[in-house]
């Protein structure tokens, strides 16, 4: 029972997230695309800084390099003059500048090969997101042709204005005329109480005419000229 209420509970979460995304959409494309500009942006600088480490460190590479020319030949001048204690001195630094070297030439090749992979991302990520701009112009359109097709169903689907104002009219229409009615009622009291029998005998030829006609009149007429 509980699994079957939990399932329930998750289905009905679910759908109301789906609704609540539906109904949110372009929100929620325009924020996820802000997210994707602000990690691209720390991307960005992130990329500056390695780029700004990387050119430091070749420049320290440079100046080493200078710094070991130069004691490499004021050895061989000193050396030439047999001045052992300078040579050996000259030769431990350059030992020194050279490891120093090696190490900071390390650190640039890492700082290489991460800016290139780094770079591609970035790329990679401005890309997209151009890509996610001019789909999110595209998603608001839509977004729009929907919301008036729904507004168009509702009026071709449902009951417009003009069908209600129909249905009206024929209801009007179709509804008892109360003069014809009140005509009916009488009739009806009359037969009630036997006064068109004496009217019906007359018609069918019966006893005297108590009710003049057009004809009787066109014959009095006749008879006097």
């Amino acid at each position: 029972m509980f699994n079957t209420l939990k399932t329930l509970m998750s289905g009905a979460n679910a759908r109301a997230e789906d609704r609540l995304r539906d109904n949110f959409s372009i929100e929620l494309i325009d924020q996820k695309i802000r997210e994707a500009d602000q990690n691209l942006k720390a991307a960005k600088l992130t990329l500056a800084s390695l780029t700004q480490k990387q050119r430091g460190e070749s420049r320290q590479i440079e100046t080493l390099q200078t710094r070991i020319e130069d004691l490499m030949e004021r050895a061989r001048q000193a050396l030439e003059d047999d001045q052992q204690d300078l040579v050996q001195s000259a030769a431990q630094a350059v030992a020194d500048l050279e490891n120093e070297l090696a190490l900071r030439q390390q650190t640039v090749d890492r700082l290489e090969a991460r800016i290139l992979q780094l770079r591609h991302s970035v790329q990679t990520a401005n890309r997209r997101i151009l890509d996610l701009k001019q789909g999110a112009i595209t998603a608001r359109a839509v977004k729009r042709e929907q919301g008036l097709q729904k507004r168009l169903n509702r009026h071709v689907g449902g009951t417009s204005p003009a069908e209600e104002a129909e249905e009206l009219i024929a209801r009007v229409m179709t509804q008892a005329d109360p003069f014809e009615q009140s005509e009916i009622l009488r009739e009806i009291d009359a037969g009630l109480d036997h006064s068109t029998v004496a009217q019906r005998m007359e018609e069918a030829g019966y006893g005297p005419k108590t009710r003049s006609s057009a004809a009787d009149v066109l014959s009095r007429l006749k008879a006097q000229s």
